[in-house]
């Protein structure tokens, strides 16, 4: 979803409660197993996705677009070097990149624009065309230890299609294209799956027959092509905007795989993908019902949650996301992420996800970070803390960026970014000073006045008096040399002003 104009929405039978099925599981206790799963390609049991030992998973990560648009490429390269925002990514806990492309970078010689080699920044892309740009960016994300699904985003970077195909990308084009993404990674686990196509919407259809509108008979021709190349991928399969006359969020309706699933020629390797939005994109009638926010788990299930539930398949929430400017957002998020199952609660037993979007440059959402393509969002992202986990091995090249015989160390750098007097917000940003990846870090600040922390996201605290220590969180304790992580807190009362704040690496 890269924003324009969206959605003809329609109204929404009751919400249908369905219970938890006997293929629920509680929550992994050996977390050392669970750090230590994600290795090789991916496969699928019941609702659970695992890796090529059979440990469980947990898809928790970020769009990145930008392949879809005019640029050829991801966005922000104007301003910051690749390998820093795929730091920055993995230092928030971040474990997996869904990258939108369009069929546009597919053509010969597609070449990248809007990137700053200035400074030594992106030094090493410079010349390659948009494929090979995205090679590199495979390449580091999977030293770092994350994971990329490709995400068919556009048949061209002029805009999303309701459809699969349209007249100038027809549907023999985005087959072969598909099939040259999976012979370009295969043998690289870095890329576990590609998503299809991205929210199917009217006229698309789900089990209605008709072979140029019916979208699951499309994505089981498509996905078998590419497992044909590649039997290894997850295929990636999103829903549709209405079936049997109840209309939803574009790509967000798979009430109908109850009736018509997908049937691939390989095993274990598909997964359904649903979209979820907030009002900052488009209304919708559940956001006006007297009991919102207590009626969107009944909406969730009805639309895409009992796939889980049932234990048929497991389902990954591809997109959602929310400027958070709304009341009725802030509680819709609250919810989604208590619905998505708390990582410490549920481990990998839980759905997928993918939050829309690291870009601040999405219109009706906004992004994690800011407007300079630098500063966090600590607020949004905090939303998102209990339900990340933990990231996997890194590829070929992706030990210790400093090496035998570094040095650890850190800095940390306190900012306000809200003050209303009653209370505050505040985020703080430890960089690694050193020349060897920091393992965890501390940071220590003692406030002047009577100043009390409130609530902490993506750390953990301790407060004595006026003195504060914060401790990373389990996701982001680990930075490369030169990277950073970040943490935000709510305090009161306000005005107590930017304290002096000391880094432990330890």
């Amino acid at each position: 979803m890269f924003r324009s104009l969206r959605r003809a929405l329609c109204a929404v039978a009751a919400a249908l409660l369905i219970p938890l099925g006997a293929g629920a599981q509680t929550a992994r206790a050996a977390e050392a197993a669970e750090d230590a799963a994600g290795a090789g390609y991916w496969h699928t049991s019941g609702r659970q996705i695992l890796d090529a030992a059979g440990q469980p998973v947990r898809i928790a990560g970020i769009n990145w677009f930008g392949f879809e648009t005019s640029n050829n490429v991801v966005h922000g390269l104007w301003a910051r070097d690749y390998k820093s925002m795929i730091d920055q990514m993995k230092s928030l806990g971040y474990n997996t990149i869904r990258m939108p492309f369009s069929d546009d970078i597919l053509k010969n010689g597609a070449m990248p624009n809007s990137i700053d080699f200035s400074a030594g920044k992106n030094a090493d892309l410079q010349g390659l065309t948009s494929l090979q740009v995205m090679d590199r960016i495979v390449g580091y994300a999977g030293q770092a230890g994350l994971k990329i699904v490709l995400d068919r985003h556009r048949p061209d970077a002029a805009g999303q299609s309701a459809l699969w195909y349209t007249a100038a990308v027809p549907e023999s084009t985005w087959i072969a294209n598909l099939k040259s993404l999976a012979a370009r990674y295969q043998g690289n686990s870095t890329v576990v799956g590609i998503d299809l196509h991205n929210e199917p919407h009217d006229p698309a259809c789900w089990g209605c027959g008709d072979a140029a509108r019916d979208w699951r008979l499309a994505a089981q021709r498509a996905g078998n092509a590419v497992l044909s190349v590649n039997p290894e991928l997850l295929i990636m399969v999103e829903g549709v905007q209405s079936y049997n006359g109840v209309s939803g969020w574009w790509g967000g309706n798979l009430m109908g795989v109850a009736d018509h699933p997908v049937h691939l020629d390989v095993p274990n390797r598909l997964v359904y993908s649903a979209h979820d939005y907030a009002t900052s994109v488009a209304q919708q009638s559940w956001f006006s019902d007297p009991s919102f926010p207590a009626n969107m788990p009944g909406i969730w299930d009805r639309y895409w949650g009992y796939i889980f539930k049932q234990n048929i398949a497991p389902v990954w929430v591809g997109e959602f996301g929310t400027t958070l400017q709304s009341p009725v957002d802030q509680k819709w998020l609250a919810a989604l992420v208590d619905y998505l199952r708390p990582t410490s609660t549920y481990g990998s037993d839980s759905f997928h996800w993918t939050f829309w979007s690291w870009n601040p440059n999405s219109g009706d959402t906004g992004g994690i970070l800011k407007d300079d393509w630098q500063s966090v969002d600590t607020v949004k992202d905090g939303y998102l803390a209990s339900v990340k986990a933990p990231g996997f091995p890194g590829g070929p090249g992706g030990g210790d960026p400093g090496g035998p015989g570094g040095s650890a160390a850190c800095t940390a750098a306190y900012s306000v970014s809200s003050d209303w007097g009653g209370g505050f917000n505040a985020e703080v940003k430890v960089t690694n000073a050193g020349t060897t990846a920091l393992k965890s870090w501390k940071v220590t600040w003692t406030w002047p006045g009577a100043q009390k922390v409130t609530s902490m996201w993506n750390a953990a605290h301790t407060q004595s008096g006026a003195t504060v220590t914060a401790t990373n969180a389990s996701h982001n304790g680990a930075v490369p040399a030169g990277g950073s992580a970040s943490f935000g807190f709510g305090g009161a009362p306000g005005g107590g002003g930017v304290p002096s704040v000391s880094c432990t690496a330890t």
